[in-house]
């Protein structure tokens, strides 16, 4: 990064999105969507974050004078840890997507679970309550949208994960079971056969790499709505669930619903998203 950006940009209110990669990241092209519908001042731009380097690149962020970063894949735990304060949504995940940066400090909130829930219940028109839900993968991702996903009142959800150890991490944490009314399970992917759901969920970053994930066919119910968080491109998880009947979305959604939430924290005002995702949809 340079150690000055030119006048001209002075007056604006600088964002990132810090991820590694994050060259396939949209969420530029969505807050200059949101920027220029609400009348906001801004800038968004991505930076790339060595694997060992990110409290570096978020501490020369602030010293630049940027007002505040999304986070993305791998940071989002190291991300949470860096901060001075943190959201409850943050809290509960152990992980933070969102940072604000102000004279206090760093304040990490987490827009994941807000973002997807908005998607699947309100734009895919799927309600979660009541529905047996599988959650594929243990890491920052699926830490975030595990404590909305619960507040839909699912009758179940199974966390499944390549080693047992961090899915049931999620799960034995006290204040999370004290007022559960879900079953809450969690698995390795060997494990899935002869088990059905509703709603499946793909929190890995398996789609990054084209990966396919060793899960069974009889996962997807009929009907079933299979969500890959990963936007952009068609996953092997997705070609997988459409060649098994089911209803297939990708994390486009979600990214934009996350984004207006980071948007309304740092900016005080809500996009309209449906605008923004027909123009993503039409790139």
């Amino acid at each position: 990064m340079s150690e000055k950006y030119p006048d001209s940009l002075k007056h604006v209110d600088r964002y990132a999105v810090i991820g590694n990669p994050i060259s396939h990241s949209k969420s530029p092209v969505i807050h200059e969507a949101f920027a220029k519908q609400t009348g906001q001042n801004i800038s968004y731009e991505r930076i790339l974050a060595p694997l060992d380097g990110f409290a570096a690149t978020v501490n020369e962020l602030i010293r630049q004078g940027y007002k505040g970063a999304n986070v993305t894949v791998p940071f989002k735990f190291e991300a949470f840890k860096l901060a001075n304060e943190a959201s409850q949504r943050a809290i509960d995940a152990g992980a933070a997507n969102t940072l604000t940066f102000s004279q206090h400090g760093i304040v990490a909130d987490n827009t994941d679970g807000a973002g997807i829930v908005c998607d699947i219940e309100q734009n895919l028109q799927v309600s979660l309550e009541g529905k047996r839900v599988l959650l594929l993968g243990a890491g920052g991702a699926a830490e975030g949208v595990l404590h909305p996903i619960l507040a839909c009142n699912p009758s179940l959800l199974v966390i499944a994960n390549r080693t047992l150890d961090k899915a049931l991490g999620m799960v034995n944490k006290k204040a999370l079971i004290e007022t559960l009314s879900t079953d809450l399970l969690c698995c390795e992917f060997s494990e899935l056969h002869e088990r059905a759901f509703d709603v499946v969920i793909n929190a890995t970053s398996a789609g990054l790499s084209d990966a396919a994930l060793p899960i069974p066919d009889s996962i997807f119910a009929k009907h079933c709505l299979a969500y890959d968080m990963m936007y952009g491109r068609d996953t092997p998880f997705m070609q997988q669930a459409r060649a098994n009947g089911a209803v297939v979305a990708d994390g486009l959604g979600m990214l934009v619903e996350q984004a207006a939430e980071a948007f309304h924290l740092w900016r005080g005002i809500r996009p309209d998203t449906q605008p923004v995702m027909e123009m993503m949809r039409a790139l």
